[in-house]
């Protein structure tokens, strides 16, 4: 059982935030181990393991990103700890925000964050009506390969913004 089958939603790459919450606190509820108190071991074990579950499904869910990564790993398009090569028009372009960061007199950090966050703004931008609109009988392979590209990508800007914070806390 998936986590989607598990909340009773449909696979989904934004997955409805209130409907999760919902079924979260339904599925909690029943398998509270207050509420199994009275029932065998058996029984009591499986309401453990189910809303162990519960637990993780929701962690993963209620984060778009993860919800992404675990789509992409349910269809198999994305191996754990998966060594993904970057493209490298975006590499050098990434590069070019670093060597004018170095280089101290070109940008700083503020301006090397915006020029982040325009990368990040314009990567969504490129996905966004896949992810708002993916159905299961709809979305093509190749387009899900797009949302993979997507998914390293922003990860690879979010290491930036990272370390830039940590260079301004240096800096600061």
């Amino acid at each position: 059982m998936n986590y989607f089958e598990l909340f009773e939603l449909p696979v989904s790459l934004a997955v409805d935030q209130n409907k999760l919450a919902a079924q979260y606190l339904a599925l909690q509820r029943k398998y509270d181990p207050a509420a199994w108190v009275n029932a065998g071991a058996d029984e009591q074990a499986n309401a453990l393991e189910k809303l162990r579950l519960v637990n993780n499904g929701f962690e993963v869910l209620k984060n778009p990103d993860s919800t992404i990564n675990y789509v992409l790993k349910m269809k198999g398009l994305l191996a754990e700890n998966e060594n993904y090569e970057l493209p490298a028009d975006f590499l050098i372009e990434v590069k070019e925000i670093n060597d004018g960061l170095r280089d101290g007199d070109v940008l700083n950090i503020e301006e090397a964050e915006t020029k982040v966050f325009q990368l990040q703004k314009s990567l969504d931008h490129t996905v966004q009506h896949i992810i708002e609109a993916y159905s299961e009988d709809t979305v093509t392979e190749g387009q899900l390969l797009q949302v993979k590209d997507y998914f390293f990508r922003k990860k690879y800007l979010q290491g930036i913004l990272e370390s830039l914070g940590g260079k301004r806390n240096i800096a600061g």
